[in-house]
């Protein structure tokens, strides 16, 4: 009785003293209809249930929310429009909007995505504060380009590693944190040993919520965001991670912009007096930066950023050819220890879990494990060509390219860009940008310097003097960005300055996504595809589109030295009457082979021919080239393409 009568006394004490800080000044409004319970995982949950466990979460929000601010309204997510947040301090998204525009899939004649647009629940250009719970962050600003993006759905009940010092530590609600020393989770030292870095067996946290999904199964998951990148931009902060299956830096708190992503899951009343605190101050945190908007749009949530260069060194490394095979082993043999079990339970008729009718469907006969040059041609096929199995080889490869790594176009990955190893400047050196507007008032290799310009920026100045003022002026705001696109941005919040327009990407994209389809895609047997379309222009002109795609470890030329016994790729056309060349060939870009003056084309290239004339009929294009790699060359080839005008 006495126990009883002291914790009712404690919680009117937690009221008053919550009271007597008085109701902030911030009007809110909250954005519901989430359920408390899991329902991803295998975990089976009914509508029914669903649909009281929303309603009780939103009820639990309302409650919380009305005794902290003065102005609260709350609806369910089907209700919302973009336009209220309009006239509320902060939107709090826990819920899932009715889209403003749907997802965009295309896909090419193999099956292979062309064109992707994320679903969109808020406009591009949202700039009111809004704080997101969990994976909302990836649902509300997936197609705005937020840096909080879903890493995993494995946020656990724990922070760590939360800067102490952070204004939503600090009030207006007093935080109380009790830390105590916890174990490292278990996933971070693998992570530590890919990035080079050691961690404690223990690690200092504190308790956000009091429900673990890992204890009851039933309960919502919590999401982090990656943090490669998300400190590369002024506008982004992070401010807390927490215990989770990926890295021990990943996101649980941060900022990007006028987005606040809170990972946590929990609703106020499965938080802890601290974790409530800490939420509340984070809603009147994120309310001074309405009106604000984010500056590097992550738009490809797949880009690699260079901390890829790390992981790479080490995935090319016996060490962790070895711990794979490893870790497969472990994995079957953890296979056939759930199937054992389910198949007992099987025969004495009890009823299996979701997780327990996967297990038992898999096979857990392990196949043969790679050898290390097995494991390398798998993982890092088109080096294998180079390096083979020299595991030194493939390290050096990564140190010494370090400055020179962009994206590739199928994202994730990471390949050198020999026009900016040409110049020799990092392309996250500032002096990248004013050599190559050099190179453009001087008229030394305008096309490489402009194609560096484009890829590095997102300015699409006609005259080097556009050039030059922009940079001069902009000078000292440039960041570059990697988690938004490998790019230099100006640090403005005015819309107006040139150079943050993301929009440029886009027009970029529709064009990419009009290459010439190929009837058949390469392989190691025929290592190079041809196509040919006619495209008409903005201005109603028309051009002839040659595509040719080179396989993976393969190469084309471009110009063949006179030392070199290559021959170069030709393209000739033939025209139907009435029709004429206008100009010359536009070629794609190409690399330096070795020493010598030859160069070669390689991956996906287009090759550009602008016509006049109205005629009509059949164009024809006769491709000349010679395919090799860097071991053995195929015989010389000549193939006629052909499209109608």
């Amino acid at each position: 009785m006495k126990r009883i009568i002291l914790s009712a006394l404690l919680c009117v004490f937690a009221m008053q003293c919550v009271l007597a800080q008085g109701k902030q000044p911030v009007s809110v409004l909250y954005v519901g209809g989430s359920p408390e319970l899991d329902v991803v995982g295998g975990v089976e949950v009914d509508s029914a249930t669903l649909a009281r466990s929303a309603q009780a979460r939103m009820a639990s929000f309302a409650k919380f929310l009305k005794s902290r601010f003065r102005k609260v309204k709350v609806i369910d997510a089907k209700e919302y429009l973009p336009s209220m947040s309009d006239a509320y301090d902060v939107t709090v998204f826990d819920g899932r909007p009715r889209p403003i525009r749907p997802e965009v899939r295309e896909f090419d004649a193999q099956g292979r995505i062309t064109k992707y647009e994320p679903v969109a629940y808020l406009p591009d250009d949202f700039d009111r504060a809004a704080f997101c719970i969990a994976n909302a962050s990836e649902d509300i600003g997936r197609s705005i380009g937020t840096k909080c993006d879903w890493f995993c759905l494995c946020l656990d009940a724990d922070a760590l590693g939360w800067k102490k010092d952070h204004p939503i530590f600090q009030g207006p609600f007093k935080v109380k944190i009790q830390p105590e020393m916890k174990p490292t989770p278990p996933m971070a030292f693998e992570y530590a040993e890919m990035d080079g870095y050691t961690l404690p067996a223990e690690t200092e946290m504190w308790t956000v919520q009091t429900k673990s999904y890992t204890t009851d199964r039933s309960y919502r998951i919590g999401m982090v965001s990656r943090p490669e990148g998300f400190l590369d931009s002024p506008e982004a902060e992070v401010i807390s991670s927490g215990a989770c299956a990926k890295s021990i830096d990943a996101v649980a708190i941060g900022r990007h912009g006028n987005f606040f992503h809170w990972g946590f899951s929990a609703s106020p009343d499965y938080l802890t007096e601290a974790g409530k605190a800490a939420l509340a101050n984070a809603i009147v945190y994120i309310s001074k930066f309405s009106g604000q908007h984010i500056i590097a749009r992550k738009l490809d949530e797949t880009i690699a950023t260079r901390k890829s260069v790390d992981r790479s060194k080490f995935s090319a490394s016996r060490k962790a050819w070895q711990e794979s095979n490893e870790a497969h082993r472990r994995f079957y043999q953890s296979v056939d220890s759930v199937k054992k079990v389910a198949l007992a339970k099987q025969e004495q008729g009890q009823e299996l879990d979701a997780t327990e009718k996967i297990y038992l469907s898999m096979d857990s006969r392990q196949p043969k494990e790679p050898t290390y040059a097995e494991y390398m041609k798998q993982r890092f096929p088109a080096l294998y060509h180079v390096f083979g199995d020299d595991a030194t080889e493939y390290q050096r490869y990564f140190d010494k390219n370090r400055d020179w790594f962009h994206p590739t176009a199928e994202g994730y990955d990471l390949d050198i860009d020999e026009d900016v190893r040409t110049l020799g400047i990092a392309n996250n050196d500032k002096h990248l940008l004013d050599s190559c507007i050099t190179m453009l008032e001087k008229g030394v290799e305008p096309e490489l310097a402009t194609r560096v310009l484009h890829r590095y920026t997102l300015c699409r100045f006609a005259a080097p003097a556009e050039w030059r003022d922009w940079y001069d002026t902009y000078r000292d705001k440039l960041f570059f960005t990697e988690a938004g696109g490998w790019l230099w941005l100006v640090d403005t919040q005015d819309r107006s300055v040139p150079g943050n327009d993301y929009s440029v990407l886009k027009a970029a994209g529709q064009d990419e996504a009009k290459k010439p389809a190929l009837a058949q895609d390469t392989d190691e047997k025929n290592p190079v595809a041809l196509s040919m379309d006619v495209e008409t222009l903005a201005d109603g002109s028309r051009e002839l589109v040659v595509r040719m795609k080179v396989h993976t470890g393969y190469h084309t030329y471009a110009q063949v030295s006179e030392e070199d016994p290559f021959l170069p790729t030709e393209l000739e056309f033939s025209l139907p009457e009435g029709c004429k060349l206008e100009g010359d060939l536009i070629t794609p870009a190409f690399t330096q082979l070795g020493a010598t003056k030859t160069t070669i084309y390689t991956g996906d290239c287009l090759f550009r021919q602008k016509i006049s004339g109205t005629g009509k009929g059949e164009v024809k294009c006769t491709v000349s080239y010679q395919c090799c790699d860097n071991s053995i060359c195929f015989p010389p080839a000549k193939k006629t393409l052909t499209a109608q005008l």
